[in-house]
C-alpha cells in the first residue's frame, strides 16, 4: 500500500477529528482566551449542545384546539356571507340562520316560496363556491350541511393553523428551543408544546391561548347622534326591537384601565354598542402592530396597519361614511370608539390604559394573527433543573461504563488490534456530538439511549471486520492479504445491518412523538458517522501498521 495514499487519508482523518472537537467545544462566536480554558469549554459545550426538556427542565403542556367552537363560527359567518350574496342578488327570504347542536352544523335559508330556491343556490355557488358544504332544499328552504368529513378535513386545518401561530408567538417572546408537533390521535386536535428552560410558564400560557381577532366595525348610529353606546345591553337591544337580527351585533365596551386597576382604583363601568356584521375590515388584512408609549410614557396603545388590499378597502369605507361612528373590536369586546371625520387609509389605533408588558403581548398576538378556535390545556406538566441535572449525571455516566467496559473487552480479546477499535470508537462518539451540533439536534434522555446503542453497534462493526481477518489468516493468507479481504467481505454485511437499523430509525422518527425522535436522532447519526470510523478510519490503521514494517508476518488479534 502506497505510503502517500495513507498519508493522505490520515491528513482527512485528522482534519475531520479537529473540527469535529472544535465544532462541540469550540465556541460560536469570535472565540477569545477565556474560551480555551477549561471553565470556557465546558460553557462552550452547554451552549453547542441542545438539551431536551427531560435533560434541561422546563415546562410540558398539551393543548386542544376547540375545533367544535371553530365550526361552530365558520357556520355563523358563512350565514352572513350567505345573506349577502343573496341580497345581492336581489332575493329577498324570510330567514337566514345557522343551526349547531350536536355536531350537525348546517345553514337554512328560508326562502317565500319553492320557486326561489334554485336561483338561491345559483347566486351563492357563483359567489362563494362552498365546496365543503351539500346543498339540498325541503319544502321552501334551502339547505347548507357540513359533511362529517367536511368537518374533519376543516378541524385538521384549523389545528395545523393553531400550531404554526403557537410556533411564532413562541419565537416571538424568546422561548429557546422549544417544541410544537400534533399530539394524541388524529382526531382529538391536540398540540404538544414543550419549553426547555421555563420553570414559571404562566405569561407564555397566557400569551398562546390569547384570542386575538381584530374587527374594525361600523357603530349603528344611535338616538342621540353624540352619543355611540348605551347603559345596557338591554337597551342596546331594545333599539332592534328585542331582538339581534344576523346583520348586527350588541357588544359589551370597557374602557382599559390596566393601571388604575394596578393603583387600587375602581374599573370604569361597562357599556354596550351595536355594530354591523360583518365586519369592514378583519385582522386577516393586518399587516403589523405595535406598542407605543403614550405622552410621559405612561399608558400604552397599540398601533396597527393594515395591508394594501384592507387599506382600500377601509378607505374607500371611511370614505363613503365620514360623520360616523367606527368601532375598534377586539376579540368580540370594543376596545375604541372613533368618529369618522375623514377618510382614513391603512392605519389606526387601539388606546386605553395598557401597561406595557400587556401592549406588547397583544400586540404581539395580533402581529402572529388570530387562533382559528379557543384552545384549552389538558395536561401540563413541570420538570425541574434538578431533575434534568439528575438525568444527564445517569445517562453521562451509563455511556461512559458503557465504553469503558466495551474498551476493555476489546483491548483483552483483541490485545494490540483493539486500539484500533478503541480509536474508531473514539472518534464515532467525537463527531456524533458534533452532527448533532451541525443539525441543531436536541439531546433527550431516549437520546443518549441512542447515543448508547451505537456504542454496541461501532463494536459490533468492528467485530466484524476482525473476525473476517481472523478467519482469513488460519486460510494461510498474508497479513496484507488477510486485512484487504476482511474489510471486503465483512463491509456488505456492515451495510445492511446498518442500512436496516437506519430505516427503521427514519419510521420512528417521521411517525413517533418526541422520545422516539430523539433516539432515532441519535442513532441514525451514529450508524452513518460509524460507516466512517469503523471502515475507513480502522483500515487506515491497518494500512500505517503495514507500510510501518516492510513485511508484516503476524498481526496482534
Amino acid at each position: 500500500m502506497k505510503k502517500k495514499n495513507v498519508l493522505q487519508r490520515t491528513i482527512i482523518i485528522v482534519i475531520v477529528t479537529l473540527l469535529g472537537i472544535y465544532i462541540v467545544i469550540g465556541p460560536r462566536r469570535r472565540p477569545n482566551a477565556n474560551d480555551f480554558t477549561w471553565s470556557g469549554l465546558k460553557a462552550n459545550l452547554a451552549q453547542n449542545i441542545k438539551l431536551g426538556l427531560d435533560l434541561k427542565g422546563g415546562s410540558h403542556l398539551v393543548m386542544r384546539v376547540k375545533t367544535e367552537e371553530f365550526l361552530k363560527t365558520l357556520t355563523e359567518s358563512t350565514a352572513g356571507a350567505i345573506r349577502k350574496a343573496v341580497e345581492d342578488a336581489g332575493q329577498t327570504v324570510k330567514d337566514v340562520r345557522p343551526e349547531v347542536a350536536s355536531g350537525s352544523y348546517r345553514i337554512v335559508v328560508d326562502a317565500n316560496d319553492a320557486s326561489q330556491l334554485s336561483p338561491i343556490q345559483d347566486a351563492v355557488t357563483q359567489k362563494l363556491g362552498l365546496e365543503e358544504w351539500s346543498a339540498t332544499t325541503s319544502g321552501n328552504s334551502a339547505i347548507w350541511t357540513l359533511s362529517p368529513t367536511s368537518q374533519r378535513g376543516l378541524s385538521d386545518q384549523a389545528t395545523e393553523q393553531a400550531q404554526r401561530i403557537i410556533e411564532s408567538r413562541l419565537d416571538a417572546v424568546g422561548v429557546a428551543e422549544p417544541l410544537v408537533q400534533r399530539h394524541g390521535s388524529q382526531t382529538a386536535y391536540q398540540i404538544l408544546v414543550q419549553m426547555p428552560g421555563i420553570q414559571d410558564p404562566e405569561r407564555v400560557k397566557k400569551l398562546l391561548k390569547a384570542e386575538s381577532r381584530l374587527e374594525l366595525v361600523k357603530v349603528v348610529s344611535p338616538p342621540n347622534p353624540n352619543l355611540a353606546t348605551y347603559s345596557t345591553e338591554e337597551e342596546a337591544k331594545a333599539t332592534l326591537g328585542g331582538t339581534v337580527p344576523g346583520n348586527r351585533r350588541v357588544l359589551p365596551y370597557i374602557e382599559r384601565v390596566e393601571l388604575a386597576q394596578t393603583a387600587g382604583q375602581q374599573q370604569s363601568q361597562k357599556k354596550w354598542v351595536v355594530v354591523e356584521s360583518p365586519a369592514v375590515v378583519d385582522g386577516n388584512e393586518l399587516r403589523t402592530a405595535t406598542a407605543t408609549a403614550g405622552q410621559g410614557g405612561a399608558d400604552y396603545q397599540i398601533s396597527f396597519a393594515l395591508k394594501p388590499g384592507g387599506a382600500q378597502k377601509f378607505g374607500a369605507w371611511t370614505g363613503a361614511n365620514i360623520n360616523e361612528y367606527m368601532g375598534v373590536v377586539l376579540n368580540d369586546e370594543v376596545r375604541s370608539i372613533a368618529f369618522i371625520q375623514s377618510q382614513i387609509f391603512d392605519s389606526g389605533q387601539i388606546s386605553g390604559r395598557f401597561t406595557k408588558e400587556s401592549a406588547e403581548d397583544l400586540a404581539l398576538t395580533l402581529r402572529s394573527g388570530a387562533l382559528p378556535a379557543p384552545i384549552e390545556y389538558q395536561e401540563e406538566r413541570t420538570v425541574g433543573p434538578s431533575l434534568g441535572a439528575d438525568s444527564i449525571r445517569s445517562g453521562v455516566r451509563a455511556s461512559l461504563f458503557g465504553l469503558l467496559f466495551v474498551v476493555v473487552f476489546i483491548l483483552f480479546y483483541y490485545r494490540g488490534a483493539g486500539v484500533n477499535a478503541v480509536v474508531a470508537l473514539t472518534l464515532n462518539m467525537i463527531l456524533m456530538l458534533a452532527a448533532l451540533v451541525v443539525f441543531d439536534a436536541t439531546l433527550t434522555l431516549p437520546g443518549i439511549a441512542g447515543i448508547i446503542l451505537t456504542i454496541g453497534m461501532a463494536v459490533d462493526s468492528n467485530v466484524l471486520i476482525f473476525e473476517r481477518i481472523r478467519e482469513e489468516l488460519k486460510t494461510g493468507k498474508t497479513v496484507a492479504s488477510a486485512i484487504d479481504q476482511g474489510f471486503a467481505r465483512a463491509f456488505v454485511t456492515i451495510i445492511d445491518t446498518h442500512v436496516t437499523t437506519i430505516i427503521s430509525s427514519l419510521f420512528l422518527f417521521v411517525f413517533g412523538t418526541g422520545p422516539l425522535r430523539g433516539f432515532a436522532v441519535t442513532l441514525v447519526l451514529g450508524l452513518v458517522i460509524n460507516l466512517f470510523s469503523a471502515v475507513y478510519v480502522s483500515r487506515t490503521i491497518f494500512m500505517w501498521q503495514l507500510n510501518r514494517k516492510k513485511k508484516l508476518e503476524t498481526l496482534s488479534i
